[in-house]
């Protein structure tokens, strides 16, 4: 029968749950630099995509869509989404430096991609198509991939996956958000009626 008193057996207990983020690259090796440039590339792309569809539809969410009392200012959504930027890069680059066999981390790099993918879809959705419907269609798949992005990187490194619970708040956030705006304005012609 194991001893679970056993001091020597708790220790290796307490290194196995905390190997994943002991185990990481060194911050500032070339390897670690080059899943930096990687990361960054990757939100960047991220955030040029949204901001670029954002801002050809502007006029039309701030002048003729009808918003809930809870709308937040204009400019909080730039410096809102500018912190969960930053967090979700340095959060993925965490990921890139654990090592190549580690249990998830292909998993968790998958997560990434997706959850991207969808978040650069519903701005097309919303704003570049100006369909809130459709677009709240969307935003379900998007968060489950959060959070599926959540528990992968919690496989591999806990901090990362901390780092990523704002992020789902708030799309969260913007599920309720995108749903009373297509409650209280009249009927949008969906993507589905255009093909």
């Amino acid at each position: 029968m194991t001893n679970i008193a056993d001091p020597s057996l708790a220790a290796s207990g307490s290194r196995a749950r905390t190997a994943p983020s002991s185990s990481l690259l060194p911050a500032f090796g070339p390897r670690s630099l080059g899943y930096l440039a990687v990361a960054a590339a990757l939100t960047v792309f991220g955030i040029v995509s949204g901001a670029s569809l954002t801002d050809q539809s502007m006029l039309w969410y701030q002048a003729i869509l009808r918003k809930p009392w809870f709308n937040p200012p204009n400019f909080a959504f730039p410096i809102a989404w500018s912190l969960l930027y930053l967090l979700m890069a340095y959060a993925f680059w965490r990921i890139l430096r654990a090592p190549a066999a580690a249990p998830g981390r292909t998993s968790a790099i998958a997560a990434f991609c997706l959850q991207l993918s969808l978040n650069v879809a519903w701005s097309w959705l919303f704003f570049g198509n100006q369909d809130p419907a459709s677009a709240l269609v969307e935003v379900f798949a998007f968060e489950a991939a959060i959070l599926w992005m959540i528990a992968s990187f919690r496989q591999v490194d806990r901090i990362a996956s901390v780092l990523m619970w704002p992020y789902a708040a708030w799309v969260a956030f913007a599920t309720v958000l995108n749903a009373t705006i297509v409650a209280i304005n009249p009927v949008f012609p969906t993507l589905w009626n255009r093909l």
